[in-house]
């Protein structure tokens, strides 16, 4: 898929060309709002260590999962049933055909601490788990922070344009699983494992595996579209706060991942997903020209804008 690019890191983390990359990220966040990143540095080890760990988690039997329970933006498990990310768009979609487990951040700093930072809660059979999870959150803040670095050159503003408002940001990392057709059954009509949305913070980081019922990205030119797949790479998309911040300038851009397909029914998918976003209490102002596009976007504080797209994916 052409219009997702490949960005090496390389170039900017060694510092022989910040400017070529900061272009081609500027380029492809107008663009199709959506990048592939190599030449990040990040361990593959740590990597292959937490999918093992959460699908050591999600081949536990239901009876072991469920106090583990939550809903969307709780910590922990949730169970099939309870997500359906049409509902951002206005669409009552079925729910989404995923089981997750979710983490996000517990160090509390803000009067918004019962909702944004609560008490993270890792499952006792399955202990290889936290440890996993606590040194991925680490390498995924710092790479989400040099993105944001690098999202700031791009637009030509002071380094920290983006990073001053991250110190405590709030950020949610989900485990998902696909499971496979013998454990879903067949998809319902517009079921998908996750339905067409949009992301709502600023840099969602991915780390995907690639299948049949995988990712497609919408494009003006040619609809839904099948994202691109490159080994040790991750999947980069801006949020719908950093295209607000950036005054429209750049696309938070709708996506969706496609049911167990009947020629691949026994295909189960682990997807890694890191939704970064900014400081619970940042006021967010849209960038006006000559960077950003004419708008009349107010400001808007990021936990308010943040909650209620969340609200609105929830089921019941």
């Amino acid at each position: 898929m052409a219009h997702v690019p490949v960005v090496d890191m390389r170039p900017w983390l060694d510092g022989t060309d910040r400017a070529g990359v900061a272009a081609q990220v500027d380029a492809a966040l107008i663009d199709v709002g959506f990048f592939l990143v190599t030449g990040h540095g990040v361990d593959l080890d740590a990597r292959a260590r937490l999918r093992a760990a959460a699908r050591e988690f999600f081949a536990l039997p239901a009876a072991a999962k469920t106090p583990y329970a939550v809903t969307v933006a709780g910590r922990g498990w949730l169970p099939p049933g309870v997500e359906a990310n049409g509902y951002a768009e206005g669409a009552e979609t079925p729910p989404d055909l995923k089981e997750s487990f979710s983490v996000g951040a517990d160090d509390a700093t803000s009067p918004l601490d019962g909702y944004w930072f609560q008490r993270n809660v890792y499952p006792s059979e399955v202990p290889a788990l936290e440890p996993a999870v606590t040194a991925y959150l680490a390498t995924m803040k710092a790479l989400a922070d040099e993105l944001l670095r690098l999202c700031a050159a791009a637009l030509a503003l002071p380094a920290d344009f983006f990073t001053a408002h991250t110190a405590r940001a709030t950020h949610t990392l989900n485990l998902n699983w696909y499971p496979p057709m013998g454990v879903v059954g067949a998809p319902a009509d517009g079921q998908y494992r996750i339905g067409p949305h949009t992301d709502f913070g600023t840099v969602t980081v991915l780390d995907r595996e690639p299948g049949r019922g995988g990712l497609q990205v919408w494009t003006a030119a040619d609809g839904w579209q099948d994202a691109p797949y490159v080994e040790n790479s991750f999947t980069i998309n801006a949020g719908d706060l950093l295209a607000r911040w950036s005054g429209d300038r750049w696309k938070s851009n709708r996506h969706r991942v496609l049911p167990p397909q009947a020629d691949s029914p026994d295909e189960d998918l682990l997807s890694l997903v890191y939704f970064y976003e900014a400081d619970a209490d940042t006021v967010v102002e849209a960038l006006t020209p000559p960077i950003g596009r004419p708008n009349s976007h107010p400001p808007v504080r990021a936990a308010d804008f943040l909650r209620e797209r969340l609200d609105a994916i929830t089921v019941g």
